[in-house]
């Protein structure tokens, strides 16, 4: 499974730099310019990663990294020239997962992106959770050593769980990280894959909260 990057970085030397090591060590990776361009890639498209700057046109890297933690747990990277304490406590407050502060050496960048991506299970060869394990690379899931045969999307939408697992995400935010903000569906598409996964699975360990959206249990997984 490919893993996607979103790089955002005013400076573009170093966005195209950053961007072309990124590339050559196999990821995919979208590059923005400005806040306001980074807000919107980001609803449009499931990033496994997101590398932001905090001195940005438009939305800054602050109110940005505010805004997609309202969407869900994608680990984010402030990148940035600021190396004060305030702004790293800010972003670590606003649940950043690491601070560089330029310059960097990429090494060390390419590094903390391998850090982060293993905690988050993307780069994991397969992702536990309770009895559930997710093989990424092979789209296969098993449940308590027995396998179990989802599409693609219905996998797509397991790991999406797992990856934010005790946390309850909305139609809204399934549809966008799954399908895409282009897709023309609506809600019921979600509650169709949520009831034939739930079928699927021996144990009911979805949980719908109802008016809001799904929650992986994370006592019963």
């Amino acid at each position: 499974m490919a893993i996607q990057i979103l790089l955002v970085e005013d400076d573009e030397h170093i966005c195209h730099t950053v961007k072309a090591f990124l590339s050559e060590a196999g990821y995919k990776v979208d590059a923005c310019l400005d806040g306001d361009e980074a807000h919107t890639k980001f609803y449009e498209n499931p990033y496994q990663l997101v590398i932001l700057d905090i001195m940005l046109p438009g939305m800054n890297g602050h109110e940005l990294l505010r805004e997609f933690r309202k969407i869900n747990n994608t680990p984010i990277l402030m990148m940035t020239a600021l190396s004060d304490d305030e702004n790293q406590i800010k972003a670590f407050d606003s649940e950043a997962d690491d601070y560089v502060t330029k310059p960097f050496k990429i090494q060390l960048l390419l590094k903390r992106v391998e850090a982060l991506l293993r905690r988050s299970g993307a780069l994991a060869k397969e992702v536990r959770c309770g009895k559930l394990t997710l093989l990424p690379e092979d789209f296969k899931v098993t449940y308590n050593g027995e396998e179990i045969v989802l599409t693609l999307k219905e996998f797509e939408i397991l790991m999406l769980l797992v990856q934010n697992r005790g946390r309850t995400l909305s139609h809204e935010i399934i549809l966008s990280r799954v399908w895409g903000y282009a897709f023309d569906g609506d809600g019921s598409t979600v509650h169709t894959h949520i009831k034939n996964l739930r079928a699927k699975l021996p144990e009911n360990i979805i949980k719908t909260v109802r008016g809001v959206g799904y929650r992986l249990e994370e006592e019963s997984s």
